[in-house]
């Protein structure tokens, strides 16, 4: 049995609420400036962007291979270069398009440019479809002339304006469509949705380059500088760098 003494001391120390009035002081403190509040929440902010950054660039570490030597993935440029720029798109992104005159000019610039082409449909079933399609065009060997007039288009890409697209690029629709039915296409798309996940890219475009995750549209200025700072680097990650590292 505890002594009445220590029973009536507790007591008193709880009446006393020494938290309370150091809440309360914390309080008053808060409602006076504000700002504190703000100071916290953008350092938690970039504290968790540090962590999330800090994981893609251990995944990216881990899987080079599915970023730049996924062999399902479509190629551009020049398939043999000695750098390569990844691209995750959705055809119906306005900011897609936007970059794709971008990338035409970084391509045109630089004769070792490899680029794979990662489709990401996340912007609804007419992106879906589109992604699909592209995919199967690649089987026709017509991938990129595809992809350049899908990127090209204007307006809301559905099933009939990537079929109307098709045509015009000289694809065998027929064939077109059964090939977007295979299997192996849908899982290329969901491999490309949780690679891109696993990366911490949510939107597009988003650009891996070297070591480098580039999220949304950007320049010629800075797409040519991740260019030439992955060849300085060592971190090319093309063919031709590798038949060098050989």
């Amino acid at each position: 049995m505890l002594d009445p003494g220590f029973q009536r001391a507790q007591s008193d120390i709880a009446t006393e609420a020494p938290d309370d009035e150091f809440g309360q002081r914390v309080r008053d403190y808060l409602l006076a400036n504000p700002e504190v509040i703000v100071e916290a929440m953008q350092t938690l902010e970039a504290r968790r962007q540090q962590a999330e950054e800090s994981e893609a660039q251990s995944v990216l570490d881990a899987r080079v291979d599915d970023v730049f030597n996924d062999p399902e993935s479509p190629v551009g440029g020049n398939p043999d270069g000695d750098v390569t720029m990844v691209e995750f798109f959705d055809y119906n992104c306005p900011y897609c398009r936007q970059v794709a005159p971008v990338i035409i000019d970084a391509e045109a610039d630089d004769p070792e440019l490899r680029i794979v082409y990662k489709e990401f449909p996340i912007l609804g079933p007419g992106s879906i479809f589109a992604a699909k399609a592209a995919l199967a065009a690649d089987r026709q060997g017509r991938y990129v002339e595809f992809h350049k007039a899908m990127m090209n288009a204007s307006g809301r890409v559905d099933e009939a304006l990537t079929l109307s697209i098709a045509e015009e690029a000289g694809l065998d629709i027929e064939r077109l469509k059964q090939d977007m039915k295979d299997p192996a296409v849908q899982s290329e798309i969901d491999g490309n949705i949780e690679l891109a996940q696993a990366l911490r890219i949510n939107g597009t475009p988003a650009f891996v380059i070297g070591d480098e995750i580039l999220r949304g549209a950007t320049d010629l200025e800075t797409m040519t500088g991740l260019i030439d700072k992955a060849r300085r680097d060592g971190k090319a990650t093309g063919p031709a760098a590798k038949d060098t590292a050989d």
